[in-house]
């Protein structure tokens, strides 16, 4: 990717977490949050760090394509701040689709993260993916543990440095 491009949107994505995290702080804790109704918005942020991620980490059995990223805004899902979503077979037969994955993160706490917390949250999520990208999840148990996650972002920093020292 063109590295003004990248820039540009990174500068634009800090802006609009700016104003997600300021709209949010502003609001009363009650009431207004309440029955503010959920929105979905494409994050073309996390689109773009989820494909830095299995690119960089040599996840092959993810399909970046078919990996559509969205933040939503008004969740009422707690402590949640990230989900993964699958197209699951019945629905990739009526709607004679592929199997598809949506990351999507819960603004009111995803884009308050420091990017390294950001970084982990997105790589979490794609851990759920089995290697067969049937639409379908891995368990949280025997496949995914902040350990793991610590070492495939260790990994991660590990690449960046590597090409980031070979220009």
């Amino acid at each position: 990717m063109n590295k003004l491009f990248k820039c540009i949107l990174e500068s634009i994505t800090r802006v609009i977490q700016t104003l997600i995290i300021d709209v949010f702080d502003y609001l009363p804790k009650s009431g207004v949050v309440a029955s503010m109704p959920l929105k979905y918005l494409e994050a073309p942020d996390v689109k773009i760090l989820m494909e830095e991620i299995v690119e960089s980490l040599n996840l092959f059995h993810v399909v970046p394509q078919f990996v559509y990223c969205y933040r939503s805004i008004g969740s009422k899902s707690g402590n949640t701040v990230a989900r993964i979503h699958g197209l699951g077979k019945i629905w990739q037969e009526a709607l004679l689709r592929p199997p598809a994955y949506i990351i999507e993160v819960i603004s009111e706490r995803y884009y308050k993260l420091n990017e390294e917390e950001k970084e982990k949250t997105v790589i979490h999520e794609l851990l759920h993916i089995p290697k067969g990208f049937s639409g379908g999840f891995r368990p949280h148990k025997g496949y995914i543990s902040r350990k793991r996650v610590e070492e495939l972002h260790k990994a991660l920093l590990e690449k960046r440095s590597s090409i980031h020292n070979n220009k």
